[in-house]
């Protein structure tokens, strides 16, 4: 069976929308989310686009920030500061990746915890880690919310992650050891992957390799979750064999129309969350 995030998106933003809505008639304003991209590339453009468009869809505000490539990183350093300080913003992000020449790790030290709607924070990530997570990353939040439409109890599960990235891979495997699954996270290191992966209730595919998982690296009627989006011969495609993996799985998601709608959708739920704790909404 599909799980289609662009269903469970939808119906996530509606809520979202009631949401922001009470927010503005109790505050007399917006949940804001601020962006910040640096250069040309084209999917962060598209990324960028749909955030500002899913803000406008759920009635908040939006700031739109955009650097050449070459910018002074003190100029972007300024941007963030001034917005950190700003009561009416919420949430800030800065797109990733960067292009070369720039410094991540300073930028995203000038986000506080508190406005990292990405989750990415070093203290974000270790208060998931701890089991009190107060903003979960994005992307795995969203694949959380995925696995709650089967209606499949994950506690005692065994789940394996595929990829051990900070923005997907770990803070996955951490949601799912606190849902009580036994969770096995496997990466480009791993010996007998495969086998492995095919004793997996809950296989979560991460690694941007596509159609990586084959049927082999499947157990009958595992939930199979495919984060990945790569682009074969101008089509998208996950890091799942989705055509022939279909067939062994009790729930799948496609590409693309799988988790990808749902990472915005948890960006904007993390903004709102992050401007309800500022105003004890």
């Amino acid at each position: 069976m599909l799980i289609l995030g662009k269903v469970v998106s939808a119906d996530t933003r509606a809520e979202i929308k009631k949401e922001v809505a009470r927010f503005e008639e109790k505050y007399g304003r917006k949940p804001c989310l601020a962006v910040i991209i640096v250069g040309e590339d084209p999917a962060s453009q598209t990324y960028v686009r749909n955030k500002i468009a899913g803000c406008a869809e759920t009635g908040m505000r939006s700031l739109h920030y955009e650097y050449a490539d070459g910018t002074p990183q003190s100029e972007i350093e300024k941007t963030l500061v001034d917005l950190a300080a700003d009561e009416t913003v919420d949430g800030i992000l800065v797109q990733l990746p960067l292009p070369k020449g720039y410094d991540e790790r300073k930028l995203l030290s000038l986000i506080p915890d508190e406005k990292d709607v990405d989750g990415f924070s070093p203290t974000n990530l270790g208060l998931l880690a701890m089991n009190r997570p107060r903003t979960i990353s994005c992307t795995p939040f969203g694949v959380m919310k995925m696995l709650e439409t089967t209606g499949v109890d994950l506690k005692g599960k065994n789940a394996v992650v595929i990829g051990r990235s900070n923005t997907v891979g770990k803070p996955m495997a951490m949601l799912l050891l606190n849902a009580d699954c036994t969770v096995t996270v496997c990466h480009s290191k791993t010996k007998n992957l495969a086998e492995i992966a095919s004793k997996a209730d809950v296989l979560i595919a991460a690694i941007g390799k596509p159609k990586f998982v084959t049927t082999d690296m499947v157990k009958d009627g595992a939930i199979v979750i495919d984060v990945g989006i790569n682009r074969v011969d101008g089509k998208l495609v996950g890091d799942v064999d989705f055509e022939n993996v279909e067939k062994k799985a009790s729930f799948i998601t496609p590409v693309p129309g799988g988790v990808g709608p749902m990472t915005i959708t948890m960006l904007l739920a993390n903004t709102l969350q992050a401007a309800k704790a500022k105003l004890k909404a």
